[in-house]
């Protein structure tokens, strides 16, 4: 979809015809950007938590003819072993789709209760030098066993491991995607996390409109989004306004969460039906999505399948050594 294009807008003849039509889009705050392909969104599937979740997500895009770019696990590197790791790199490979694996500990899942507070503490980030060391050691592993995308919920996490990859510790043609947990609500935020070596970043699925014309109006970073939300990220559903999130967003990741599902993380054997039944159904919901683009004529501008990388971003001087 060109930001010239003109797709119909959910219930607008009948509401026009009724005199109650809403103004035009305004050209101004459509984005300019988009991926290196030409693309203005790519399609992901989240909470893809080991080989039988993977497996599930795959077939079940191939029987509604869902074109994935990327999967993401939210579980962490940590959980899973190196041959459950390498099974899935080389299922992702097979299909051209980009793999995303979560790096080590973070607020939850350590000593930081004030997470749970009313302040929220520190957020759900990587407290102390040890949290960090062992987010560099889940992407060292990861990278060396074919993993070519990192999800990250930490801005000192990010930047290490940026300047990891500049400095050939990790491939240098690893990608970092920011978390839902930190995402940035603001120009300034974005593109500092663009500065600090995000190639992607999930913002909150509240953010209006608005705010997405702002924020592409300081950085071409890619944004994903939920389109559905599980609960503990607001639970928000989007699928109207999905249209008009890639006119402002792009260039955009759509994913498909789930809103009154239960939480699966740290994943295992215990929750195996639950992970493998919404792994199937956020496919179902991406065909939905997909399906009410076609029926409004805005499901042009998709990238082509197989591409990952963000192309040229901004960022800041690493130190001297």
């Amino acid at each position: 979809m060109s930001p010239s294009s003109a797709p119909r807008r959910p219930g607008e003849p009948a509401l026009a015809a009724l005199g109650l039509g809403g103004p035009d889009p305004d050209p101004a705050d459509a984005s300019p950007h988009t991926f290196p392909d030409g693309g203005r969104w790519r399609v992901e599937i989240p909470s893809v938590e080991g080989p039988e979740a993977l497996s599930a997500v795959l077939t079940e895009a191939a029987a509604l003819d869902v074109p994935v770019h990327r999967v993401s696990q939210g579980s962490g590197v940590w959980m899973l072993t190196d041959a459950e790791i390498t099974e899935m790199v080389r299922a992702a490979a097979e299909r051209d789709v980009e793999l995303c694996l979560f790096t080590g500990p973070r607020g939850t899942w350590d000593t930081g209760a004030s997470t749970r507070t009313d302040s929220r503490g520190a957020g759900l980030r990587a407290r102390g030098h040890d949290a960090v060391a062992g987010c560099v050691e889940d992407a060292v592993r990861a990278t060396s066993l074919g993993v070519g995308c990192l999800l990250v919920a930490d801005e000192g996490v990010l930047w290490t491991l940026h300047r990891a990859r500049t400095r050939g510790i990790i491939p240098a043609d690893t990608t970092l995607k920011v978390s839902a947990l930190i995402g940035p609500v603001n120009p300034a935020a974005y593109a500092v996390h663009e500065g600090l070596g995000a190639d992607s970043l999930n913002v909150p699925s509240d953010l209006t409109l608005q705010h997405l014309t702002e924020i592409r109006r300081v950085s071409g970073a890619p944004m994903d989004m939920y389109v559905e939300a599980p609960d503990d990220l607001g639970g928000y559903v989007r699928m109207y306004e999905v249209a008009e999130l890639i006119r402002r967003g792009a260039p955009l990741y759509l994913k498909f969460g789930l809103a009154k599902a239960p939480s699966i993380y740290p994943s295992g054997l215990h929750l195996r039906e639950t992970v493998l039944s919404t792994a199937r159904e956020r496919v179902r919901r991406g065909r939905l999505v997909l399906d009410l683009l076609a029926r409004h004529g805005a499901d042009g501008g998709m990238s082509p399948l197989g591409s990952r990388l963000p192309g040229e971003l901004r960022r800041f001087a690493c130190p001297a050594d």
